[in-house]
């Protein structure tokens, strides 16, 4: 089924190995096959991959706009994946619908999951910090 994305003037979007960039106007792109797809808004740099739960989602991206390095990537997600629920036990129900998806190669899915992952981690932060 064809995937059809409304975009703002001069939105930027990553497409397989592309980079794409909208003109002046509001435009509608079709795309026609199955291929990584991430909008501008979505995506994660390695600077702003500041919180564990951030990195664990940049891990995620990492494997779905780069398939090639699938094995170093699925190396890192896991071994952050330890690290936040030996820190944060409550993440457990979250991070095993993420994994999930990881596992089924189901990467956008599992972006949208470890969104909601960080939310719940800055929750977390802020509720510790009115704590103390």
């Amino acid at each position: 089924m064809p995937l059809q994305l409304d975009l703002r003037p001069h939105e930027k979007l990553f497409i397989g190995g592309a980079v794409v960039v909208n003109g002046d106007s509001r435009g509608t792109l079709t795309i026609l096959n199955d291929v990584p797809i991430l909008r501008e808004k979505d995506i994660l740099t390695e600077d702003g991959a500041d919180t564990p739960c951030k990195r664990i989602y940049l891990a995620i991206q990492l494997m779905y706009m780069a398939p090639q390095e699938l094995t170093r990537y699925h190396q890192l997600y896991w071994s952050l994946i330890r690290e936040v629920l030996a820190a944060a036990p409550s993440t457990r129900e979250l991070i095993t619908a993420i994994s999930e998806a990881v596992l089924a190669a189901r990467y956008y899915p599992a972006l949208k999951l470890a969104s909601e992952l960080i939310r719940y981690e800055k929750e977390l932060v802020t509720h510790a910090g009115q704590s103390t």
